[in-house]
């Protein structure tokens, strides 16, 4: 390990531009439209739509947009089941907690904070409407599985795809697999638009109504296409369409993906080739990627041995200049559902809560800055004992 020193801090995430920003946005107000479903906004969904095959792609104001749209489209309605991880973050679940659903939380894997998919069908009732499934740091969930169970039960399966973008499960994108897919471009992620999301929609008869939902229950889109001759309420809805400018920033992004996930995935890749010999040693765990699926290196994360030995290890990094950060509290504990959640232990769940540290990622950290970072966290573990304290 050489003896790498950094003067200044290192954050846990710097938003990445990619030079074209600000000239698109000075575009799309030049057009004198900037509203939804401008020029930008068409030229996104052109690009979902070709590049990873989606039916229909919507731009959202955020992922958790995308979600609430998903809970409208299928129908969820008060007393309906829900099933999805209890590791994931509150949008996921609030999407159909305010259609008035009961959300059944399900554990994650023992190697990975994906959804426990052998244990999904016990979860599964005459209530049960849908399954929501979360790609846990891009990685796929094992989706033979649960589309065998959605097929089985004719439930809806939506996939949770807000860390997801550009991953593939067997060759085929992830997001594109259930009957809606959610992405988020928030400003941690690896496309970003600062805030925005997009709706897949892989089943073209809910193309048409998911449209009208984004639109504020009109067939505004309809009218613009001039499919009808005037607009008006036709259904529920609410102003899911983010403005032109989003789109603009976001197409900027979208232009130099290839790129973005080139230098996310070589920093995973330093990372895990710099961190494995400790991992092999017993000192805490890393990701596991599968055959079946690929790595679009959303974030990085070590598995801590305990949440003591993880908290030191936030300690000792942040007083060396580097910010690494925990990640989701389990919902079923949650205060606002552990009086709903039907009792039963979550232990996967739990572990990752307690023991999961994520380590900084973004475009633009340099070799010379990751290679600090595991030095750092190898000093830190050269003073831990075998039992993990100091």
């Amino acid at each position: 390990m050489s003896n790498v020193s950094i003067s200044r801090k290192i954050p846990f995430n710097r938003p990445f531009l990619t030079g074209k920003e600000l000239t698109y946005i000075q575009e799309a107000v030049n057009l004198g439209k900037i509203s939804g479903d401008g020029f930008f906004t068409k030229k996104c969904h052109e690009f979902f739509q070709k590049k990873y095959g989606f039916n229909k792609a919507l731009l959202t104001t955020s992922c958790t947009s995308a979600l609430e749209m998903s809970a409208i489209l299928a129908e969820i309605r008060v007393d309906d089941e829900v099933i999805m991880p209890s590791y994931t973050f509150p949008s996921t679940a609030n999407a159909f907690v305010l259609r008035g659903a009961k959300i059944v939380f399900a554990d994650s894997c023992d190697d990975s904070p994906n959804i426990d998919s052998d244990h999904i069908e016990e979860l599964i009732t005459e209530k049960t409407k849908a399954i929501v499934i979360v790609h846990y740091a891009g990685v796929a969930c094992k989706m033979d599985q649960i589309l065998q169970l959605a097929s089985k039960y004719q439930l809806f399966l939506i996939e949770d795809a807000a860390h997801a973008i550009d991953s593939y499960y067997k060759g085929i994108p992830l997001g594109s697999l259930g009957h809606f897919g959610a992405f988020s471009f928030h400003e941690t992620k690896n496309i970003s638009s600062g805030e925005g999301g997009l709706l897949a929609i892989n089943d073209e008869k809910f193309a048409l109504r998911a449209e009208i939902i984004r639109e504020k229950g009109t067939n505004r889109s309809a009218f613009f296409r001039g499919e009808v001759n005037k607009y008006g309420w036709v259904d529920m809805g609410s102003s899911f369409l983010p403005s032109d400018i989003n789109a603009a920033f976001l197409y900027a992004q979208l232009e130099s993906l290839d790129e973005i996930q080139r230098q996310r995935v070589a920093i995973w890749r330093q990372y895990y080739e710099g961190l494995k010999p400790l991992s092999d040693a017993g000192y805490f765990s890393l990701p596991v990627v599968p055959p079946y699926a690929t790595n679009n290196a959303h974030l990085f994360y070590m598995i801590c041995r305990s949440l003591e030995q993880r908290q030191l290890l936030i300690d000792f990094l942040k007083r060396n200049g580097i910010l690494s950060v925990f990640h989701y509290l389990p919902l079923h504990s949650s205060e606002f559902y552990r009086h709903k959640h039907d009792g039963r232990n979550l232990p996967n769940c739990d572990r990752y809560s307690d023991c999961l540290l994520r380590l900084p990622l973004y475009c633009g950290l340099s070799g010379e800055e990751v290679e600090y970072i595991i030095q750092k966290i190898v000093e830190f573990y050269d003073a831990v004992d075998s039992f993990g304290s100091k």
